[in-house]
């Protein structure tokens, strides 16, 4: 069928632009070198960082503008915000120009702005084009970002294996180049109702969506596994060639999954994407299902209101807190005003907050950090560990589709469990400061971290609502520009605070540096305790939440009975 050959493709398009506008993740790769020309301090250069990330807090404008204006128009100026952010500070940093420092930081913040715009087009685009199975779009799509660092990497030694200062011209230039090349699949997209009159093939999409995320998890261990070779300027361009190859593949695989008859093929049950939690049984019952399913909820808790009540009276504060206002049913729309009365979405921010946030600002210091401990010759390794590591995590992030037939757990739960590993490297890298520890460290951090990004798509679909998901999430991740700043603060006063350099002010323009153990042990502490509080939030978050899967999953078996009988 037309429609669902454009649907796949707009998926490798979400893909392809995913992996290569993650230009966030190499900032470690150049900081150093920003610095250094720069002349500035490391409080100075956190704030660039914080810059980037603060264009986090105008993704809901990208929202907005989908509202207005066609998608790919949206998608240019995105490109042409990273251009110009981008272009320039390169041409700072090979000083063919002088800027003053609040127009860099300015430049940092349109950057910013231009990735999450790519990312809500990303979004938008999945949630269109997959209405059963967009989860398990989202977290193949989202998980490509992670490779981003890599990518960039192999290229710029491809270029040249001794000029930092050629990512900056790469986050510039690739950006646009991608754009162009996903123009034509995106233009094409087969409109939302067309996919209502089509019966959807969920063995085919099955079979589909496995073998994708089968050549996802190649892509990531070739690109982890032969990064180590690529030390020289030929070998580089030959693995580089080898990635593309494998990042076209995608784009014809749905064709030839989708061309191969399988009489004899039946998917094993816990692989089985029907008891995926927005998976419905057909298209043309998707709509009655729906209002079966939230007439059911609600008239199930009106009936119920009165003795949970009593209940709630007789029982502790705690249980009083974890009980108030909470969600009832998955998939209701939220207005912004509801949104942010709610206490789940409150636990939702600050568990982001506390989780995966501090994992992008432990990224965005990595380069600082294997400086302090003697590493910098493996900073483009650690970044690139760190970066194919948050890809691994992001596309763990379906395995709650994947096996929802045979563990019947929460998505929430499964993000809560997914911030456990974030403290314990914290502890791991305030107790040791080898090169162990480091890459251990960093690679569950970005495990966790990915897992989060990917799965907060679609937990905030859920919980809130998937027609409003490109303004609701982008006020969810207003988190990130503020934890960039406070957690990117404390990192940079402790830092300056044991630096070498004497100077009467941290605030002067004066380039300080600061070597051994002592310039973030102190930091990796606060973050571990940091990150303590977003998984206590994560599992209030589960615990309020996970009556409405109980009840949704419940439900869905019994109205789907009363459907196919």
């Amino acid at each position: 069928m037309v429609g669902e050959s454009r649907k796949w493709g707009v998926l490798i398009a979400t893909i392809w632009i995913q992996a290569f506008t993650g230009t966030n993740f190499d900032f470690s790769s150049y900081s150093s070198e920003m610095k250094s020309v720069l002349d500035i301090t490391q409080l100075q250069l956190n704030s660039l960082s914080v810059a980037s990330d603060m264009g986090k807090a105008f993704g809901w404008c990208s929202g907005l503008l989908l509202m207005y204006f066609p998608l790919w128009v949206v998608l240019f100026m995105a490109a042409f915000f990273g251009f110009l952010g981008y272009g320039f500070q390169w041409l700072v940093i090979q000083r063919f120009i002088t800027l003053p420092y609040f127009l860099v930081f300015f430049l940092c913040l349109i950057a910013g702005c231009s990735i999450c715009w790519f990312n809500t087009i990303c979004y938008v685009l999945c949630i269109r084009n997959f209405t059963t199975n967009r989860s398990l779009a989202l977290s193949l799509s989202i998980s490509f970002n992670g490779v981003s660092a890599a990518l960039y990497t192999l290229i710029a030694k491809a270029i040249n294996t001794n000029d930092d200062t050629l990512y900056l011209f790469l986050n510039a230039l690739v950006p646009i180049l991608i754009s162009a090349l996903v123009l034509i699949p995106i233009l094409q997209q087969s409109h939302p109702q067309q996919h209502s009159l089509d019966t959807v093939r969920h063995r085919d999409d099955s079979i589909v969506f496995i073998c994708l995320n089968i050549l996802a998890l190649v892509i990531g261990l070739y690109l982890i596994f032969l990064y180590s070779l690529s030390s020289s300027t030929i070998i580089a361009r030959v693995i580089l060639v080898g990635a593309i190859f494998l990042l076209a593949l995608l784009l014809f695989l749905p064709s030839i999954v989708n061309s191969i008859e399988w009489p004899c093929f039946t998917l094993p049950n816990s692989f089985s994407l029907y008891d995926s939690s927005f998976t419905l049984v057909d298209n043309h019952d998707e709509h009655e299902l729906h209002k079966e399913l939230i007439s059911s909820n609600e008239n199930g808790f009106a009936s119920n209101g009165s003795v949970q009540s009593m209940m709630i009276e007789k029982n502790f504060c705690f249980v009083n807190v974890l009980e108030k206002e909470k969600i009832t049913m998955l998939g209701e729309e939220h207005s912004t005003k509801l949104l942010v009365r709610r206490w789940d979405f409150w636990l939702y921010y600050i568990a982001y907050f506390c989780g995966g946030t501090i994992g992008l600002v432990y990224s965005n210091n990595l380069g600082q950090i294997s400086q302090s401990l003697e590493l910098s010759s493996h900073i483009s390794s650690l970044v690139t560990l760190y970066s194919t590591c948050s890809f691994f995590g992001r596309l763990l992030a379906a395995a709650p589709d994947f096996l929802s037939s045979k563990i019947k757990f929460a998505r929430t739960g499964w993000f809560a469990a997914a911030l456990v590993p974030t403290p314990i490297a914290f502890i791991l890298l305030a107790i040791s400061g080898s090169k162990t520890a480091l890459e251990i460290g960093t690679s569950l951090i970005g495990l966790s971290s990915g897992f989060v990004f990917s799965a907060a798509v679609s937990i905030t679909s859920e919980l809130f609502g998937p027609n409003s998901v490109g303004v609701t999430h982008n006020i969810l991740i207003t988190n990130i520009p503020l934890g960039s700043c406070l957690y990117g603060l404390l990192a940079a006063l402790i830092y300056d605070s044991n630096a070498t350099t004497t100077r009467k002010s941290i605030w002067l323009h004066e380039m300080s540096l600061c070597m051994g153990r002592k310039c973030y042990m102190q930091t990796f502490v606060w973050w571990g305790c940091i990150s303590m509080v977003g998984l206590v939030s994560s599992f209030l978050l589960y615990f309020r939440t996970k009556q409405a899967y109980d009840n949704y999953e419940r439900d869905k078996k019994r109205i789907r009975t009363q459907l196919t009988t």
